[in-house]
């Protein structure tokens, strides 16, 4: 490929071609395909990325934008020669607006610093996810971003008010501001958000705001697989007279993993073996007794084996290490091959039973089951064994994820509940979006982005 455009643009905007700069602005977490761009830029405000834009779209430049790169999907994946366009320097973070409870930030500020900006007020933007100190705001909303507390809050989309966007032209788009009540025409915000950045790229956002919650409590407890952790969530969500901000479902081999990986004690303490899985329970509010009251009825019904209840925050975070530590756990122990999957929670044991029964044998590895148990959210992750070549493994990989699309075709679940579909998932679009859907998405990628060259090959094909 000619450079000379590269040392023109270099000119410029600030502009990287060292090898180590390829080699992390070119991919995100996932580590299937070899990052290959041929340059990574940073500009430092939204008139930097219309500029961008508009000299790649008359050079014919394919762009992938580049958040935090927490994404499992390879959405972020610059793997033909694309220009990478890291948007970390939009870092403008704004004051709190005490009325309408919203913030105003850059796409490059983290999930985290958001929290923290937000905290010392009692306020907090809802959308918590484990990747929190690298993920950023700008990527959390192209992706939908979803979480720990979906339960509670929902997804991303709903905690925003306003986006600035830069399509590929360099068109700039002011998509609403801070304007609580504004239903003029269609919304294009929603049509930003979750696009995976094939549409525009997010360079700003205003965020709703909501309250911190207070008096958290945690409770971690033993049970015996997925079938007792539902009946525990139908008790808890009919009987228990408290707000749940968080249900999470962990399997024995998930927890063996973060023990292992993390140098850290069995949560239940002792020696013994570990429960065949265990839910991590987040409630809100003061309770009067409440919570124990619950405890003790699902004791005495035998729907938990084993628990205990935060008396702390530092057992709060304690606790939590368990749940959020699970994904770099499993990296440290070996390959590891993805799925990130959504069916109705009521469809969850149905699900399981079938997975574990048609499925699972069809994979080439060990199966590690955890998620968000209360909004049907489970990750799938598969060990490769340590004689398996790693080709081998990935196309054993493919084969199984064909029979667990049908299965959740079949039971009208999603092949991608949080991380989208990027390049990792297209051949599996279809068995959750119907042929007249992905038409239409093509059409309103070709009126935005007619040549194809923003985020090229993610989700679908022109």
């Amino acid at each position: 490929m000619k450079t000379q455009w590269i040392d023109e643009l270099g000119q410029r905007v600030p502009l990287s071609r060292q090898p180590q700069d390829l080699q992390t602005y070119g991919r995100d977490w996932t580590r299937v395909y070899v990052p290959r761009p041929s340059a990574v830029v940073f500009p430092r405000h939204a008139e930097e990325v219309c500029e961008i834009l508009q000299f790649c779209s008359q050079h014919g430049i394919a762009v992938v934008p580049s958040g935090g790169r927490t994404g499992l999907s390879a959405g972020a994946v610059a793997a033909e020669g694309e220009l990478v366009l890291s948007l970390e320097r939009l870092r403008d973070l704004g004051e709190v607006d005490p009325f309408g409870l919203t913030l105003t930030t850059g796409a490059g500020v983290t999930n985290h610093e958001v929290h923290v900006h937000c905290e010392h007020l009692g306020l907090t933007w809802p959308v918590d996810l484990a990747s929190k100190g690298s993920c950023q705001v700008g990527g959390n909303l192209a992706t939908n971003a979803g979480g720990i507390r979906v339960l509670r809050y929902g997804h991303a989309r709903h905690w925003v008010t306003g986006l600035q966007v830069a399509l590929m032209d360099g068109t700039l788009l002011n998509l609403g501001n801070a304007v609580q009540k504004d239903n003029v025409g269609p919304d294009l915000r929603q049509l930003m958000i979750g696009s995976e950045g094939i549409l525009g790229i997010i360079t700003r956002a205003t965020l709703r705001l909501a309250l911190l919650p207070t008096d958290r409590q945690v409770l971690f407890l033993a049970v015996d697989g997925m079938e007792a952790g539902l009946e525990l969530l139908r008790h808890a969500r009919i009987q228990g007279r408290f707000q749940l901000q968080a249900f999470e479902y962990m399997g024995r081999n998930c927890l063996e993993a973060v023990i292992k990986a993390q140098g850290v004690p069995s949560p239940f303490g002792g020696s013994g073996e570990l429960p065949p899985a265990a839910v991590l329970i987040e409630v809100e509010g003061r309770l009067d007794g409440e919570l124990d009251r619950w405890l003790e009825q699902v004791m005495a019904q035998k729907l938990v084996q084993d628990g205990l209840v935060a008396k702390s925050s530092a057992d709060i975070n304690r606790l939590w290490a368990y749940r959020d530590n699970i994904t770099e756990s499993l990296g440290r122990l070996g390959l590891m091959h993805k799925n990130d999957i959504s069916v109705e929670v009521g469809r969850l044991a149905e699900f399981v039973h079938t997975l574990e029964k048609e499925v699972a044998p069809t994979f080439p590895g060990e199966l590690y089951l955890f998620g968000h148990l209360g909004d049907g959210n489970l990750h799938i992750n598969v060990m490769k064994p340590s004689a398996t070549d790693p080709e081998e493994f990935w196309d054993g990989c493919h084969v199984a994820d064909m029979q667990l699309y049908e299965l959740l075709h079949k039971l009208g679940g999603s092949v991608s509940a949080e991380h989208g579909i990027g390049l990792l998932k297209k051949s599996a679009l279809g068995f959750s979006r119907g042929p007249a859907e992905v038409a239409t998405m093509r059409a309103v990628k070709k009126a935005l982005d007619p040549e194809g060259l923003l985020n090229p090959g993610k989700v679908f094909d022109l």
